[in-house]
C-alpha cells in the first residue's frame, strides 16, 4: 500500500539537506559550543551561522534570536518573560481565544497568579477583529498575543494592524508564527511585533528545535538561570545539531517560498473544490481567502472525525481531526467552539495540510477515499429503515 501524508500541520519530514548538515554535528564536529578548543569553536561557529540564517529569514538582527526546544517553549518564554519583567507596570494581557495551547495554558496560569487576561473572540471564519483588541487595551496592558496563522483552520490574522493598536497603547506584542512561517512572508519589522515564535519541525527541520525572536531592548526577563548560554536568556548546552537543522530549514524555506506557496495553494484549491462538489454536507472552515496556502479544514456532517481518520489511516492516508497537540483530548476543538461551530458538527472535523511531496494524484486519491468512507459511515449510522404496517 502506498501511503499518503497529508498532515504537514502536525509535523513535516526533515529535508535531506537538513539531515546532511545535521549529521556533521552529530559525528565529526560534536563539541560543546562553550568549550574553547577547536571542537567547541566549530560547534559555536555552527550555532552562530544558524542564528544568522534564522535572523535573515525573519528580517531580524542575529542578536535578537534565542534558540529554544520548539514553538511551545518559545511561546511560554515570551508570555512568562514579559509578565515577570513588567508585573510592576501592569498585570493585564490580551490574548485571542484560538491560540495554541502553549499560549492558552500559560495565560490561564498567569490568571491564577494574579494577572488578568482579556480573551478576544473571533468571527465565524476564525478571524480576530483588530477593533476588539483595541477596545480591550488599557493602561495596565503589558502584552498582546495573537497568532499569525491558526494551526487548525489556517486563518491568517491581521497581526500588523493589531500590533499598531497595541504599540500605540504602550503594550508589547507577541505572535505565534509556527504555522505561518515558511508558508507566507514573515518580517518582524513589517509586522511590528516585539516577540515571535517559530519551530523547526513545521518547516522540514528536526523536532526539538525552535526559536524566539526577541526585539532588542524589549523589557523581558529570562525564566531560568545557570550557564549563561544564549546571552543569558536560556541556559543549557545548546542542541547544536537541532539548531543547525533549524537554520538550514529556514534558509531552504525562504529560497522556495513563493514557488512552493503557489504550487501547494493550487493543490489545495483542487482538493477543496472536489470535496465540496462530491460530498453533500461538507463545509470548508476558516477564512476562504485569508489563509495559509497548505491548509484545508472541513466539517463533514453525518461522519465523526475519529471514524474518518481511522478509515483513512487504514487506506494509508494520514490527516488529522485537530491540531496534533489537542487530538487526544476527546473534546471538540476550542478553535471551532470560539468560531461558534456546534459540538455535533465540530466532531466531524478533518484537517488536511499539504506539503512539498504531495501531488495531484495524491489529492485525487484522498478525495476518492474520503467520499467512499463518508458514504459508508453515513449509511451505517442511518441504520435499517423500520417496517411500516
Amino acid at each position: 500500500m502506498r501511503r499518503i501524508y497529508l498532515d504537514h500541520g502536525a509535523t513535516t519530514p526533515s529535508d535531506p539537506g537538513v539531515i546532511a548538515e545535521m549529521l556533521t554535528y552529530l559525528r565529526e564536529s560534536f563539541g560543546n559550543p562553550s568549550s574553547r578548543h577547536t571542537f567547541g569553536r566549530e560547534a559555536r561557529d555552527a550555532v552562530e551561522k544558524a542564528r544568522v540564517r534564522v535572523a535573515r529569514g525573519l528580517g531580524a538582527d542575529p542578536r535578537e534570536i534565542v534558540f529554544t526546544s520548539g514553538g511551545s517553549e518559545a511561546n511560554y518564554l515570551a508570555l512568562r518573560g514579559v509578565a515577570c519583567a513588567n508585573r510592576d507596570r501592569g498585570r493585564h494581557l490580551v490574548v485571542s481565544r484560538i491560540e495554541h495551547h502553549s499560549v492558552l495554558d500559560t495565560g490561564r496560569d498567569l490568571e491564577r497568579e494574579g494577572f488578568e487576561v482579556s480573551w478576544i473572540p473571533v468571527d465565524g471564519s476564525g478571524l480576530v477583529n483588530p477593533g476588539d483588541v483595541a477596545a480591550a487595551l488599557r493602561p495596565a496592558t503589558i502584552l498582546v498575543s495573537v497568532m499569525l496563522a491558526n494551526n487548525e483552520v489556517g486563518t491568517i490574522q491581521p497581526v500588523r494592524e493589531i500590533a499598531a493598536h497595541a504599540r500605540a497603547a504602550g503594550a508589547l506584542v507577541h505572535t505565534d508564527a509556527v504555522q505561518g512561517f515558511g508558508k507566507m512572508p514573515v518580517d518582524v519589522r513589517e509586522l511590528g511585533v516585539d516577540l515571535l515564535s517559530i519551530s523547526a519541525h513545521k518547516i522540514y527541520g528536526p523536532k526539538g528545535a525552535g526559536a524566539m525572536y526577541l526585539r532588542e531592548g524589549t523589557n523581558w526577563r529570562p525564566l531560568n538561570r545557570g550557564g549563561g548560554q544564549e546571552r543569558g536568556r536560556r541556559p543549557g548546552t545548546e542542541n547544536v545539531a537541532g539548531i543547525v537543522g533549524l537554520g538550514m530549514a529556514v534558509e531552504l524555506a525562504a529560497g522556495e517560498l513563493e514557488a512552493e506557496a503557489a504550487r501547494v495553494g493550487a493543490l489545495r484549491e483542487r482538493l477543496v473544490e472536489q470535496v465540496l462538489a462530491r460530498l453533500p454536507g461538507a463545509r470548508l472552515t476558516g477564512h476562504r481567502e485569508q489563509r495559509v496556502p497548505h491548509n484545508a479544514h472541513f466539517l463533514i456532517a453525518g461522519a465523526a472525525g475519529f471514524e474518518l481518520l481511522a478509515g483513512l489511516d487504514a487506506e494509508g492516508v494520514a490527516v488529522s481531526a485537530a491540531s496534533a497537540c489537542a487530538a487526544g483530548s476527546g473534546a471538540s476543538s476550542h478553535v471551532l467552539q470560539a468560531m461558534g461551530v456546534p459540538d455535533e458538527l465540530a466532531l466531524g472535523a478533518v484537517r488536511v495540510t499539504l506539503g512539498r511531496g504531495n501531488t495531484t494524484e495524491e489529492v485525487d486519491r484522498f478525495v476518492e477515499v474520503l467520499e467512499r468512507l463518508v458514504g459508508e459511515i453515513r449509511s451505517r449510522n442511518a441504520g435499517p429503515k423500520s417496517a411500516q404496517g
